[in-house]
């Protein structure tokens, strides 16, 4: 994986949630909730941040039914996707199975010690995080962050 900024969302009709991977693209951050309602071009908004942080991979959540299929508002991801695709022709799109990420998102919130309530404002922003941590770890692997063991070859081990 290069060392390009990953772009993580969390794609809703009220608000879109965005995550960004670190530098060396293995953690995942939230980085902002977009109210569509209160922003005039929210597809806009995602293109002036994809420009000013030099993202070329956008991971976007695809809400399949339980049982694995597309339902409608998949579809209406693929249609966010191609529209957004017109504005970034240069990135790559990569579409992730996001089932349970909101659920696991503020299951992790409220491990956090948040209420529902009171995290209403950043739940989309960790969906995204959720739905970006996974692709990260499907491209790295979950042990990518443990450091290697330096007595593994035996040439270094102590005597």
């Amino acid at each position: 994986m290069s060392t390009a900024r990953v772009l993580g969302i969390d794609h809703g009709e009220a608000r879109i949630g965005l995550a960004l991977s670190d530098d060396l693209g293995m953690l995942a951050h939230p980085l902002e909730t977009i109210h569509v309602r209160q922003v005039a071009d929210p597809l806009g908004r995602i293109a002036e941040i994809v420009k000013a942080r030099a993202i070329r991979d956008i991971v976007v959540g695809l809400p399949f039914r339980i049982d694995g299929s597309a339902g409608t508002a998949a579809e209406k991801v693929r249609a966010f996707i191609v529209e957004l695709r017109k504005r970034l022709p240069d990135c790559s799109f990569i579409e992730m199975d996001e089932r349970l990420s909101t659920v696991d998102a503020q299951a992790k919130l409220h491990a956090a010690g948040r209420t529902v309530k009171n995290s209403r404002s950043i739940i989309d922003q960790a969906a995204a995080v959720t739905i970006l941590q996974d692709y990260l770890n499907s491209v790295t692997g979950p042990d990518a962050l443990l450091e290697p063991n330096p007595w593994e070859d035996e040439d270094h081990a102590p005597h």
